[in-house]
């Protein structure tokens, strides 16, 4: 898993990223984000054909705002740059895959 610490990181990682990639932005303090981190932790370990990253919205602002993230836990996936789906809430494995699918 991917954890975005800066905004350079996340054009590389995810927008230049030759696979799909899953981001999550999370905080520490939210509990649905709590509950979703096992769902990702476990994806991540089956990861085939994409990636996962993390983006905490307390340390990036602005990067959740550029992406009009304005409730959390929000998946959004990327594929070649683009923002492609979002997903805002608490979602169960299939609904992740389905995502990534």
């Amino acid at each position: 898993m991917i954890i975005i610490q800066t905004q350079e990181q996340f054009d590389l990682e995810v927008l230049k990223a030759e696979k799909p990639v899953m981001v999550d932005f999370y905080a520490d303090w939210c509990g649905p984000c709590k509950a979703l981190a096992p769902l990702l932790s476990d994806l991540d370990q089956e990861a085939e054909g994409y990636l996962i990253a993390k983006v905490n919205v307390d340390n990036l602002p602005e990067l959740a705002q550029e992406y009009r993230v304005a409730s959390i836990p929000t998946i959004l996936i990327f594929r070649d740059g683009a923002c492609t789906q979002r997903s805002v809430g608490l979602v169960s494995r299939e609904e992740l895959i389905g995502l990534i699918s």
